[in-house]
């Protein structure tokens, strides 16, 4: 058994937190680039400009990309060899969610990042000042190493994202056509252009933590499934016909990227889920 260090792993999460707040991931960044390139209405292209000096800014001056530094979602695959020691876990949490979470905290203090989560949701809804709790997906893997990654994801996109249960004899087109709805309907208020999660199959809860797993991928890897794949383009051209655009003012770049991920799926089911992202696509990943 190899054990890591409580400390390395409050580090790790640290750094992650706040570059995945100041750096924009490449492919987001050439994605947009891009996506300038061919823009024929003149006002979205300079918004998708204004986008990239955004992200260069922020690089350099070492500030957050988006003021709404979002709640943290902290993807980890454990190798089944790696344990993390637990001399710094005084919370009564497993080490590595404790550790996670003194790393946010740390993370969202260090790098001068808005606090945005609160205790509870519904009666006093009081700030937790911290960033904490995360949100931690933790997976058991082979191996004997610790990969963390951290999304911090906003509020606004977040809020647009949608879950239907389809019936089991619905064809590809519903599901397109209602994905697309989804993406129209977040508009403005999700700040466009987006990257659009995709989860079908599984059950309730699979198919929306599939939607936010898509997320994850670069924006040029698509569906290794050829079925997938077309309909990750189907999705994507359908969205940007849509006409939103960047900021919502119209434009042929409403969407930068559409990723599916799937799962098998009880047959009386065809659960889907969307996961709406903004173009302050924020994520980072570290393997120890």
């Amino acid at each position: 058994m190899r054990y890591l260090e409580y400390e390395k792993v409050v580090s790790a999460v640290e750094g992650l937190c706040v570059s995945a707040c100041y750096e924009l991931p490449s492919d987001v960044l050439d994605a947009l680039i891009e996506a300038k390139a061919k823009e024929s209405n003149r006002a979205a292209a300079d918004i998708l400009g204004k986008l990239i000096d955004n992200a260069q800014i922020a690089k350099d001056e070492k500030i957050p990309l988006c003021q709404d530094t979002g709640l943290a979602v902290v993807f980890v695959e454990q190798g089944e060899g790696v344990a993390v020691e637990s001399g710094g876990n005084k919370d009564g949490q497993s080490a590595v969610v404790s550790a996670i979470n003194a790393g946010v905290s740390a993370g969202y203090e260090k790098g001068y990042l808005r606090k945005s989560v609160v205790a509870e949701p519904l009666n006093l809804r009081g700030n937790t000042k911290t960033n904490t709790p995360a949100i931690i997906h933790h997976e058991i893997v082979p191996g004997d190493k610790l990969k963390i990654t951290v999304m911090t994801k906003g509020g606004g996109c977040e809020n647009k994202s949608r879950f239907k249960m389809f019936r089991p004899t619905d064809d590809k087109q519903l599901v397109v056509e209602w994905v697309v709805n989804v993406v129209g309907k977040a508009g403005a208020d999700a700040c466009p252009p987006f990257i659009i999660g995709v989860g079908i199959g599984g059950n309730f809860e699979l198919s929306c933590l599939l939607s936010k797993k898509a997320l994850l991928r670069n924006l040029t890897d698509r569906n290794p499934d050829g079925f997938y794949a077309g309909l990750e383009g189907e999705i994507l051209e359908a969205a940007n016909k849509l006409g939103v655009g960047p900021g919502g003012l119209g434009g042929d770049t409403t969407a930068l990227g559409c990723m599916i991920e799937t799962a098998g799926c009880h047959i009386a089911s065809l659960p889907v889920a969307v996961n709406i992202e903004c173009h302050s696509h924020r994520h980072k990943t570290m393997v120890l």
